[in-house]
């Protein structure tokens, strides 16, 4: 059997329910049993942009290798999510939620499912997606256009993120 190389790995964590910074490092802890190498970005305090009127959310990225296909990746971090209290059934689109995980970039990979897409469809408009993504992985670029993704940052209006400090030290 053929081992199929680790894959660079980029997702974003974002909660605004319950004990946020808890389920955040308790999410990312779990991440670290199959993404290795991971690197941790900053938690970042961001207004709601969709739905405002909720709390404001604390979001972070994380950046690892793993192994296996983008659709076990999704599976995973689902169970995650649904294991700290996450009930899509019940959620409200862009509503309050104990968890979100998103699968930001996957290597270069270009991936158009009816339940996955990478990269993430909407990150080069979210700037708390951009800005943790952009501390511990600050090359990194489009894979569609090849753009740097500091380029469009910069192009973004200011959307309420500021840093709120750290839950762990950068690596794990």
């Amino acid at each position: 059997m053929i081992e199929k190389p680790p894959v660079d790995t980029v997702l974003s964590l974002g909660s605004n329910c319950g004990d946020s910074p808890g389920i955040l490092k308790e999410a990312v802890s779990l991440i670290g049993a199959f993404l290795t190498g991971l690197n941790i970005s900053s938690v970042y305090k961001t207004v709601p942009q969709d739905c405002p009127d909720q709390p404001d959310f604390l979001n972070l990225a994380v950046r690892g290798c793993f192994a296996e296909t983008a659709d076990i990746l999704l599976r995973k971090i689902q169970g995650i999510e649904t294991g700290l209290g996450r009930d899509r059934n019940t959620e409200k689109r862009y509503g309050p939620r104990t968890l979100d995980i998103d699968i930001i970039l996957f290597g270069n990979a270009v991936i158009r499912q009816t339940d996955l897409i990478i990269p993430h469809e909407r990150m080069k408009k979210r700037q708390f997606v951009l800005i943790p993504l952009l501390e511990i992985y600050p090359e990194a670029a489009d894979p569609v256009s090849g753009e740097p993704f500091r380029i469009i940052l910069e192009s973004l209006p200011d959307q309420g993120v500021t840093m709120a400090g750290s839950l762990f030290c950068h690596t794990m």
